[in-house]
C-alpha cells in the first residue's frame, strides 16, 4: 500500500542490443556478398614469371582482350565494360586525365589476334598513357 503515493515514472532508457545485433548479422552479410559482386572478363592469360604490381601504388586501369577480340575495361569499382574502340579511347582518356600517374594494364587472352592487343595499346597511348603494362599469369 505503501507504493500507491509514488507516481511511476517512464523508463528513459533504450535496449541497444537487439540493434547491435542486427547490425552485426547485416555485417555478415555484406562480408559474405562483397567479394561475389566482383564482375569480370573470361580471359586465358599465358604464363610468365614477372614481378607483381606494388601494393601501395593507385589502383590500375585495367583493359582486357578476350578470345574475340571485344575490349572490357575496369576501373576503381571493379565493374568490368564491354566497350568499342571509340569509347576505349573515350573512356581512358578521361580516366588518365583525372588520375595522372595510373597505372595502365592490359590484359591479352592467349588464344586473341596479336594485333588486337597491339591496337589496344596504341589507343591507350593516344589516350595519353605514358606507360603500359602487360598481365599474366604467375609461371606454375
Amino acid at each position: 500500500m505503501a507504493r500507491r503515493g509514488r507516481k511511476l515514472r517512464p523508463m528513459a532508457e533504450i535496449n541497444v542490443v537487439p540493434y547491435i545485433d542486427v547490425m552485426l548479422v547485416l555485417l555478415v552479410i555484406f562480408m559474405i556478398t562483397a567479394p561475389l559482386l566482383t564482375q569480370g572478363v573470361k580471359v586465358d592469360l599465358p604464363q610468365a614469371d614477372a614481378q607483381p604490381i606494388e601494393e601501395d601504388s593507385k589502383r590500375p586501369l585495367v583493359v582486357s582482350v578476350d578470345k574475340e577480340g571485344q575490349y572490357h575495361v575496369t576501373y576503381d569499382d571493379d565493374r568490368t565494360q564491354a566497350v568499342d574502340e571509340d569509347e576505349l579511347l573515350r573512356q581512358a582518356f578521361a580516366i588518365i586525365q583525372n588520375n595522372p600517374g595510373i597505372p595502365v594494364l592490359v590484359k591479352g587472352d592467349k588464344d586473341v589476334d596479336y594485333g588486337r592487343v597491339i591496337q589496344a595499346m596504341v589507343l591507350l597511348q593516344e589516350a595519353g598513357a605514358p606507360n603500359i603494362g602487360l598481365l599474366t599469369d604467375p609461371a606454375e
